[in-house]
């Protein structure tokens, strides 16, 4: 009998262990200052922008690519009297596995669209808006060729509330130094529950695709770079007999970083966009106000002082050329970023002046 007992225990212990779980954590610090200077400008206003987010998280892994999380991301505006200016929750599922990734819940929402470009979702976004509610799946074949899909619901429906939710996706692929890239979202904003008058319902989509040429790792630089592409967009109103329309345009980005310093260039020349903002200015677009203009170039000029997986503090100059005219924007963002998740070897990022001070 005894023998039967000391085989049961071992099988007791052996499959424990074989489904032996992990706790893990992710804290993050993300501070950010934003002040930009728009005075006189028909498409833009100026602002101040300034806070910081504190968004611990604690979670379960197994096999070391199930994961599940649970925490908070909690935002304090500086100069705000209130201690919490917004709480988002976070509690989601994770599949790193290969080549997926899936993600379902309330999931922060850097890095997985941080290269949409602003077109689609301005710089504030990450600042007021920094988690998903909803799914991400992606498919990596490797380091940069990808494809994902993803939904984000940003209004669930109520009396005071409107029903609105993104779809989105992209993709790159890459081909020796040649790659082609795209990205594109549908977002329905539609009315409250039994609304007291109706509401107009929007559709509201985007599309961006373009080619380019990496050349960083020709040059030996960290960012190396251009693009051209199209950008069609898809909006109407359906309260009104306007039907769709569709404003077009070119657009093109230039790439530029080496050890600390960086430029990015964006350019966009075409139909003006945002259709409805001045007849529905709230809540129905989330890409640049800038792009309400025919013609808009936007110079970012940065120093990386500090760039690793945990600590990243970054400072941009940025000229707006806009309405023929040019606007100034000063930003600083500091992040630090701490986990207990299994990493990949990164090459360490060089500086201009790693060898100034010893």
């Amino acid at each position: 009998m005894r023998k039967w007992h000391l085989i049961w225990w071992i099988a007791v212990l052996s499959t424990t262990a074989s489904f032996a779980q992990k706790f893990v954590y992710q804290a993050g610090v993300h501070s950010f200052f934003n002040n930009n200077e728009f005075t006189n400008c028909n498409v833009k206003t100026s602002q101040t922008m300034a806070g910081v987010h504190f968004a611990p998280q604690l979670g379960l892994s197994f096999e070391e690519k199930h994961l599940i999380f649970a925490g908070l991301d909690v935002l304090h505006e500086f100069g705000s009297d209130q201690v919490i200016g917004d709480i988002h929750p976070v509690a989601y599922y994770q599949l790193n596995g290969k080549p997926f990734v899936f993600y379902m819940g309330a999931f922060p929402r850097k890095p997985l669209l941080d290269n949409y470009p602003r077109m689609f979702f301005q710089d504030s976004i990450n600042n007021y808006r920094p988690v998903i509610n909803g799914l991400f799946w992606e498919y990596r074949s490797n380091k940069d060729d990808h494809i994902n899909a993803w939904l984000d619901w940003t209004g669930r429906q109520t009396h005071e509330r409107k029903e609105a939710f993104f779809m989105g996706w992209s993709g790159r692929f890459n081909s020796g130094i040649f790659y082609g890239q795209h990205f594109g979202y549908m977002f329905h904003y539609a009315s409250r529950m039994d609304p007291p008058i109706p509401e107009p319902v929007h559709d509201n989509g985007l599309i961006l695709t373009s080619i380019g040429i990496d050349l960083a790792k020709k040059v030996n630089f960290e960012k190396m770079e251009i693009n051209a592409g199209w950008a069609i967009g898809l909006e109407r109103d359906r309260g009104s007999d306007d039907g769709w329309h569709k404003p077009q345009g070119f657009a093109s980005e230039i790439k530029v970083e080496y050890r600390g310093i960086g430029l990015f260039n964006t350019l966009y020349t075409g139909d003006k966009r945002q259709v409805f903002f001045d007849r529905y200015q709230t809540g129905l677009y989330w890409g640049d106000q800038a792009y309400r203009a025919s013609k808009y170039d936007r110079a970012d000029f940065y120093i990386c002082f500090i760039k690793n997986p945990v600590v990243h503090v970054k400072f941009i100059y940025t000229l707006h050329f806009l309405e023929q005219r040019m606007f100034h924007e000063q930003s600083l963002y500091a992040t630090f970023d701490l986990d207990n998740l299994p990493k990949k070897k990164q090459k360490e990022y060089r500086y201009l002046w790693s060898n100034w001070f010893k």
